[in-house]
């Protein structure tokens, strides 16, 4: 029989107890926080992560560069923490189709879209510096790059501070020299 001495005394040994139970539960999450922080801290940090606007494409040639997506090239590559990235780079001077029905070009304004003018997204690595070692195409506006894995042979990315150079080469041999600026 419960007396209310009894429950007096049950009540006053869960309260001491309450604060010891809330300790012992506290320390192994603490102690989990602090080895996870310590964890990040060590990693290092991705250095293309972020959003990027090109302001210069160039593709080598030997008798000289020309633009590589003509004279007003526009375009942003963003990086994405989860290692996800897309890349639209388009030439700003390909002009409107006739028709403002998407699939209705003409032969001709459909090769020209095509010609200057990619958009690609899919999955990238960094190594232990946190610098960009290359990348996997699952989708593209150019349907023979998707699968393709490229590597710091075909695809290199240097960052240097606010400024990232993209040097790719084409399957066809085609250097390309792109030159991005980080969006703050």
């Amino acid at each position: 029989m419960e007396t209310p001495r009894r429950r007096r005394l049950v009540h006053d040994l869960k309260r001491r107890r309450s604060p010891l139970l809330i300790r012992r539960a506290l320390v192994p999450i603490l102690i989990g926080v602090l080895l996870m922080s310590s964890a990040a801290e060590a990693a290092p940090r991705n250095k293309v992560v972020g959003t990027w606007r090109m302001v210069s494409a160039e593709i080598e040639k030997p008798s000289g560069n020309e633009p590589a997506y003509g004279k007003h090239p526009s375009g942003l590559l963003i990086f994405a923490p989860d290692m996800h990235y897309v890349e639209v780079l388009t030439d700003g001077d390909v002009p409107r189709f006739k028709s403002d029905v998407r699939g209705q070009g003409t032969d001709e304004e459909n090769r020209i879209a095509m010609a200057k003018n990619i958009g690609m997204f899919g999955t990238y690595t960094v190594d232990e510096n946190g610098e960009f070692t290359g990348d996997r195409v699952e989708g593209s506006t150019f349907p023979n790059w998707i699968g393709d894995v490229r590597t710091r042979k075909d695809l290199r990315i240097v960052v240097e501070g606010g400024r990232m150079t993209e040097n790719f080469t084409r399957p066809d041999g085609t250097k390309i020299v792109i030159v991005f600026e980080r969006v703050r």
